[in-house]
């Protein structure tokens, strides 16, 4: 702690919010080497709203795009795979178009599990396969500040100093993932994670 303040206690250290903003069901299916899938997207922050999704994908291992269809929006997009730019950053492009507004545009977007804004952040997805053609995917993230030391000698400041730090996680996101394979079918291939879409 600093020279001349109050040690925190545990609860300024660190807070954990375990009630998810999104919830997300996803029903999948594979048919003849694609995987057609329907999501209904609940969120409850920052605005109340449901999405609807179709969301078409090529099941082989090096799938470059996928296509989203929001029929209540009345938006398509096709979106690439996340393109490694380094170890820890991925580039992401997607074109799209709005049947209401008659308007096509594109975006890009860089992403990394590293980083943040002021503080240092960890995002990440966990998938748990509960039976076969049943997994959850819980989307988390963990913001922090490393403790710090510092100390002086002869210059008038205090000898020793520290910032306790302090850490912010929270489960951002509940997916239910529902998988209808055939016997005929390849297995479902590994879930990934795709930041401009669901």
């Amino acid at each position: 702690m600093e020279s001349g303040q109050e040690p925190k206690s545990w609860d300024e250290l660190y807070t954990i919010d375990l009630m998810p903003s999104e919830l997300f069901l996803k029903f999948r299916k594979q048919l003849q080497g694609f995987r057609v899938g329907l999501n209904f997207e609940f969120y409850n922050s920052p605005i109340n709203e449901c999405r609807g999704k179709l969301v078409l994908k090529p099941l082989s291992d090096d799938r470059r795009w996928k296509f989203i269809y929001e029929p209540i929006h009345h938006d398509v997009r096709l979106v690439s795979k996340k393109i490694p730019i380094t170890k820890f950053l991925n580039l992401q492009v997607g074109i799209g178009h709005s049947f209401e507004s008659h308007a096509i545009g594109w975006k890009w977007k860089l992403t990394s599990c590293l980083g943040g804004d002021g503080m240092s952040r960890i995002r990440n997805k966990t998938c748990v396969g509960v039976v076969p053609g049943v997994d959850l995917r819980f989307a988390w993230r963990a913001d922090y500040v490393l403790p710090e030391f510092t100390g002086a000698v002869g210059t008038g400041e205090a000898s020793f100093n520290m910032n306790s730090g302090r850490l912010e996680a929270s489960l951002d996101r509940i997916e239910t993932i529902l998988t209808h394979t055939s016997s005929t079918s390849n297995p479902s291939p590994k879930l990934d994670d795709v930041a401009l879409s669901p």
